[in-house]
């Protein structure tokens, strides 16, 4: 027996090193593992080759698996929890004078994920979404479940010990739906008139026709033209006028004609490349890549101007159909993200 098995032997037959049984909640390596190797681990083995030490990666699966800091299934095999065990100063990591040691926890957080097989994660922007299964739960005279949200909904408050609040009197949940629809109240002829129908689907007719109001593209619109950086101005000190409401007025139509999202997206950021009907229509809405901060400052330089737009229009791409945010990568590589 070698010192690296001595030392794994005797440090996992620790309680606080002991793998939960199968009934365990799943482990997540971006939640439960990456914070770990991230703080105490990155920094000399991670993806800034400048600062890398022994040539080892473990940001990435197949690189630490091949320098067998990684072995999947096999902790004794692992370098890494040798390491991470070791008391040898010259073969402890992290190295003593690098700050605090990994906790007993955290090394048995490791130490499962390992015997787990060790499964790495993307970022969440990059993972294909995929369907899950409901709670299943039971509804209440207080809560009646009308969709799956609803079960989320129900699962979560349950979690928490939290009862669900009754559901809101006809007035209460008209303002509500009203005011996420439309952005303004009802009227008093609306509140009365909805007080009044006591028919079925009642409140199905009530968002029918806020759905079919202008006000609700209006509405729904605002959020978009927050992500896409949408001004009617310059956006600096001499703030000119930008006369960019043709792109505004073309996204409230959209959510008003209920424009199919891969439709919206493709036609934002394509949309001069397609050709077929409307397509001016479509090159109107190519304007989200020019929505930029503009600038007619004496001395500016073209070129820097040129470049500080297409830098503006990738970060922009990314955070709003990514949920990235893309701006680190103007200077660097990304230190965890698959991006140059």
């Amino acid at each position: 027996m070698n010192i690296r098995e001595g030392l794994l032997l005797a440090s996992l037959a620790l309680p606080c090193l002991s793998v939960r049984g199968a009934d365990a909640e799943a482990l997540h390596y971006s939640r439960d593992i990456r914070p770990i190797l991230a703080k105490s681990c990155f920094n000399c083995h991670g993806p800034d080759a400048d600062k890398r030490k022994a040539d080892l990666r473990l940001d990435i699966r197949d690189e630490a698996i091949k320098a067998r800091a990684i072995v999947p299934g096999k902790i004794s095999e692992s370098d890494l929890i040798a390491r991470l065990l070791s008391k040898d100063p010259e073969e402890q990591m992290p190295p003593p004078e690098k700050g605090e040691p990994i906790s007993p926890e955290q090394i048995a957080l490791l130490s499962r994920w390992i015997k787990e097989g060790a499964e790495y994660e993307s970022h969440w922007s990059f993972r294909r979404l995929e369907r899950v299964a409901l709670p299943m739960l039971n509804a209440t005279a207080d809560f009646p479940l009308r969709s799956g949200l609803d079960e989320w909904v129900l699962a979560d408050l349950k979690g928490m010990g939290i009862e669900p609040a009754k559901p809101a009197v006809k007035e209460r949940w008209l303002r509500r739906v009203t005011l996420d629809l439309t952005g303004l109240p009802p009227t008093p002829e609306e509140i009365r008139g909805f007080l009044a129908d006591d028919r079925l689907g009642s409140e199905e007719r009530v968002v029918d026709g806020l759905l079919a109001r202008p006000s609700f593209g209006e509405r729904l619109g605002c959020d978009w033209l927050d992500v896409a950086r949408y001004g009617d101005t310059y956006g600096r000190h001499e703030d000119y006028d930008s006369v960019n409401w043709p792109w505004r007025d073309w996204v409230i139509k959209a959510f008003n004609a209920n424009l199919p999202y891969d439709q919206f997206v493709t036609y934002q950021l394509a949309g001069d490349l397609l050709s077929g009907a409307d397509e001016e229509d479509r090159i109107i809405a190519t304007a989200f890549n020019r929505l930029n901060i503009q600038t007619n400052e004496a001395g500016t330089n073209p070129e820097e101007a040129r470049c500080t737009g297409v830098g503006d229009r990738v970060k922009t791409v990314g955070s709003a159909f990514m949920g990235l945010t893309l701006e680190c990568a103007s200077c660097h590589d990304h230190k965890y993200d698959p991006i140059s």
